[in-house]
């Protein structure tokens, strides 16, 4: 429980909210919602409808979801595409993020899909438990039937909380068979992580830890998943500005092709075998 209070100070604080809501964020994340992470949520959903077909009615899923950037980008994608949403939802402990993420989907989302757009504090490891109360649906319901499950720079909160098999094994019950679970978080090999550069000693170092990339994987390979993909990528900071997201696009090609283990981000695609 002390774990959590840290973690819910962190992130309600004003100053966390404004770095996971689109006017304030930074030119990065928009840059990565478009050209990387962006890519990867396309790709899952040319495989959901080549699998089920085009009136697929997605259900989408965002834990730790912040300001809820991602599901959002997701969902004006699906209606840019003219794709049925049957409902998407975003979970994060912190309430304030969660405040944040409603108005962020009520100014970004038109009126006629703002009813199937929810978001809800639960916590990542409390997903089977909490987020049938939250949504008013039965668990049955929910489980199995989930199309694209997202997690951003958060999969990593588990492990420090030793939840990390219960909230991989949540998300396996939750997804359809045939359905995506893409995570994505910090890479430990990543030399110039602010925490890195200025160690902060009074905090206890599980606090800090990051696992690695075999570690994100071994986790949702005994969850049941098929790993579609498995890299460390990304060179563009969620919080970087314009000169800096044009020069590290120029160099992001170079960088990945010789130094891919030591890029910003973890990557796991996942898949529910059929």
């Amino acid at each position: 429980m002390d774990f959590m209070n840290v973690y819910l100070e962190e992130y309600s604080a004003n100053e966390a909210v404004q770095k996971y809501v689109s006017d304030s964020a930074g030119s990065g994340i928009a840059h990565l919602l478009q050209h990387v992470y962006g890519r990867l949520y396309e790709e899952q959903i040319d495989k959901i409808v080549a699998q089920s077909g085009k009136n697929v009615a997605f259900r989408v899923l965002e834990y730790g979801c912040g300001g809820g950037m991602n599901l959002i980008w997701i969902v004006k994608r699906l209606l840019d595409r003219q794709l049925k949403l049957d409902f998407a939802c975003g979970t994060d402990f912190s309430a304030k993020m969660v405040e944040a993420a409603k108005k962020e989907a009520s100014s970004c989302l038109p009126r006629n899909v703002s009813d199937k757009v929810s978001f809800h504090t639960v916590a990542n490891e409390n997903l089977d438990r909490d987020l049938p109360k939250e949504l008013g649906r039965s668990l049955a319901d929910l489980q199995n039937s989930f199309h694209l499950i997202v997690g951003v720079n958060t999969f990593r909160y588990c492990f420090r909380l030793a939840s990390q098999a219960k909230s991989a094994g949540d998300i396996f019950s939750l997804l359809r068979p045939g359905g995506c679970s893409i995570m994505i978080d910090m890479n430990r090999s990543f030399p110039l992580f602010r925490s890195k550069l200025r160690p902060r000693f009074d905090t206890p170092k599980d606090q800090r830890y990051l696992p690695s990339l075999n570690e994100y994987d071994a986790v949702f390979r005994q969850a049941g998943f098929e790993i579609e993909t498995k890299t460390n990528f990304c060179w563009v900071p969620h919080s970087a500005g314009p000169g800096m997201v044009t020069a590290l696009r120029t160099l992001a090609p170079v960088l990945q092709t010789l130094f891919h283990p030591f890029a910003m981000r973890s990557l796991i695609v996942a898949r529910k075998p059929l």
